[in-house]
C-alpha cells in the first residue's frame, strides 16, 4: 500500500446562503438535461427549508470529528473537505492541500452506493480539479466503496431505532420502515452495483433491529419524464402501503449521509404530506452525519487505505 499525507472527504456541496441556491442550483444542472421548470421548483424548496443547505457543515461536522479520532489514533494526517458543486469546491481544496505540503491524499467518498451519478462522476470531478490547480495538485488514490461496511449498518440502524421508537408501542412491530435513495436512471444502474448494495444495506439494518416490515423506495428524480428511473417513487410506495393498510410508516434516507434538501424537503415535506393524506403516521430516520460509529468507519478507512488497484 502506497502512504498517503493527508485525507480528502469528497461531498456534493450546497448552497449555504439564500443567494447562493440559484446560481448553485445552475452549476448543478450544467450539461444535464434538468427542465429548467425543474429547477425553479428545487428554489422554492430551498426557500421552504431556510434558504440553504445544512451539507457543508456537516460534512466540516465530519471532518472535525475524523480528525479527532485519527489524532486519538496517534495518526497525524489532516482532513479536509472538497465539494463538487458548490464551495470549497474541489479545486480550491486541493489547491489549498498543495500549499500546505501534501502530495498524495485519500479520497473518501461520501456517498454509500455505487454508479456513475454517485462514485463516476466524483472521480471525475476530482481529476478535472487536479487539472485545474496544475502543477503540484496533490494525487488522490481512493478508499473501497463501504455499502456494506458494518459500522455504517450500525450507524444507520441505530438511527432507524431511535426513529422507530416514536412509534406507538402497541403498534412499533406493525410499522412499516420504508428505506430510500436517490433515484437514478435505470440503464446507469443496470451496470452498476447501485440496488444490490442498496438492498443488501436495507435488509442488513432491518435486521440489526429485528424488524420484519420494510421494503425500499426511491426519490428526488430529476431528468428527463422521457427517461426509465427507479421505481417506486418514494409518493407510490406511501400509497401502495396505505392500500395494505398501514398505519405508521418509517423512513429511513439510507442514500444520503447527512440532512439537504432531498432529505428535509422531498421527505420531510413531500413524503410526509403524502403519508398524512393518506392516514399513516410518519416518522422519519435521521441521516448517519456525525454519529460515532459512522466516524469511527470513516477512520477504519483511513487505517485500511486505498483500494488495491
Amino acid at each position: 500500500m502506497s502512504a498517503f499525507d493527508s485525507v480528502l472527504l469528497i461531498a456534493f456541496g450546497g448552497p449555504e446562503r439564500p443567494e447562493d441556491v440559484r446560481p448553485f442550483l445552475e452549476i448543478v444542472a450544467a450539461g444535464r438535461r434538468i427542465p429548467p421548470e425543474r429547477l425553479e421548483t428545487v428554489a422554492r424548496h430551498y426557500e421552504v427549508i431556510g434558504g440553504r443547505s445544512p451539507l457543508n457543515e456537516a460534512t466540516r461536522r465530519q471532518a472535525a470529528a475524523l480528525r479527532g479520532t485519527l489524532a486519538r489514533a496517534g495518526r497525524g494526517e489532516p482532513v479536509f473537505a472538497g465539494m463538487r458543486s458548490w464551495h470549497p469546491f474541489l479545486h480550491e481544496t486541493l489547491g489549498e492541500m498543495r500549499d500546505r505540503g501534501r502530495r498524495r491524499a485519500l479520497g473518501i467518498i461520501l456517498s454509500a452506493f455505487q454508479t456513475e451519478a454517485s462514485w463516476g462522476r466524483y472521480m471525475a470531478a476530482v481529476a478535472a480539479a487536479r487539472e485545474k490547480v496544475g502543477a503540484g495538485a496533490p494525487e488522490v488514490a481512493y478508499a473501497p466503496g463501504w455499502a456494506d461496511h458494518d459500522l455504517f449498518i450500525e450507524a444507520m440502524a441505530d438511527r432507524a431505532a431511535e426513529a422507530l421508537a416514536r412509534v406507538a408501542p402497541e403498534r412499533r412491530a406493525s410499522a412499516h420502515l420504508l428505506f430510500t435513495a436517490h433515484s437514478v436512471p435505470a440503464t446507469m444502474a443496470a451496470g452498476s452495483p447501485y440496488v444490490a448494495q442498496l438492498e443488501g444495506a436495507a435488509r442488513r439494518v432491518a435486521t440489526l433491529i429485528r424488524h420484519a416490515r420494510w421494503s425500499l423506495a426511491y426519490q428526488s428524480r430529476s431528468g428527463s419524464p422521457r427517461d426509465s428511473w427507479l421505481e417506486p417513487d418514494i409518493a407510490e410506495a406511501l400509497r401502495a402501503l396505505e392500500k395494505d393498510g398501514a398505519r405508521d410508516v418509517v423512513v429511513v434516507p439510507l442514500g444520503f449521509v447527512c440532512d439537504h434538501v432531498e432529505v428535509l424537503y422531498d421527505l420531510d415535506v413531500e413524503a410526509r404530506q403524502v403519508a398524512e393524506e393518506a392516514g399513516m403516521a410518519f416518522q422519519r430516520a435521521g441521516t448517519v452525519s456525525d454519529h460515532p460509529s459512522f466516524i469511527a468507519m470513516l477512520a477504519d478507512l483511513v487505517h485500511r487505505g486505498p483500494a488495491e488497484a
